[in-house]
């Protein structure tokens, strides 16, 4: 579903990517650890077509993501860290564009719209505009729209900022669904409990460079850590 070869991304000198290499098959979810600054946005920004790579590929679906960026963008659902969405469309008005964008006819925009929206609670805000909306209900609105389509791959980066503790487990339990329905996910997350709760498997990123990737309890046994150890002691474990 995603495979990424090689992948090197370079900032003038910095290298913010360091010859990274991953594959992500249907129904997995996995979890890019990291702190701030090693890597993970930039990768997901590559997967998207937002950067290029100075170096390496990215398929996704078996689509070049340099070379067959349309392809590419069709199999994909993205949830960036901060919603980014013009005020003055309705959250309806947001998830039909969305929607029509993709190819996706009115009829089934409006199926998909209603039972989305009863998913994560918003049923009856979605004729408000976006300036109105909380910072939660803004991240609400664009997870729903990076579902709105059936992707085959979603990429999420910071998934539960901004979201109260009832609507982050709707999410959470959203990407597991989409998961056992044979999607793959890749998450880039800081937030070590959540790639812990839903991961099937965790790649630890540091300085660009991926330092161990495998399940939680193949993390634990390379780490020497006990074996009841929390992601957090596998994570400082690999990178202090």
């Amino acid at each position: 579903m995603l495979s990424i070869k090689n992948l090197t991304k370079k900032f003038g000198p910095k290298v913010a990517v360091d010859r990274l290499s991953i594959e992500i098959k249907p129904g997995e979810i996995f979890a890019l650890i990291g702190p701030n600054g090693s890597g993970k946005t930039t990768t997901i920004k590559i997967i998207t077509g937002l950067l290029q790579p100075t170096d390496g590929s990215v398929t996704v679906a078996d689509c070049d993501v340099t070379k067959q960026p349309i392809k590419a963008k069709a199999a994909l659902g993205y949830i960036p860290d901060e919603p980014s969405i013009w005020s003055g469309m309705t959250g309806e008005e947001f998830l039909h564009f969305t929607g029509s964008l993709y190819g996706m006819p009115t009829s089934r925009r409006i199926e998909r719209i209603r039972s989305l929206l009863d998913d994560f609670a918003l049923k009856g805000l979605e004729k408000e505009y976006f300036e109105n909306y909380s910072r939660g209900n803004k991240q609400k609105f664009t997870i729903i729209a990076a579902l709105m389509h059936e992707p085959k791959l979603l990429l999420i980066d910071e998934p539960i900022v901004g979201l109260d503790p009832t609507s982050a487990e709707i999410a959470k339990k959203k990407f597991v669904e989409f998961s056992k329905k044979g999607g793959a996910v890749l998450l880039a997350t800081h937030t070590l409990p959540v790639a812990e709760e839903i991961a099937t498997r965790i790649g630890v990123l540091a300085s660009g460079r991926l330092v161990a990737t495998g399940s939680m309890s193949e993390l634990r046994s390379r780490s020497k850590v006990s074996s009841g150890a929390s992601l957090e002691q596998v994570y400082m474990a690999f990178t202090s």
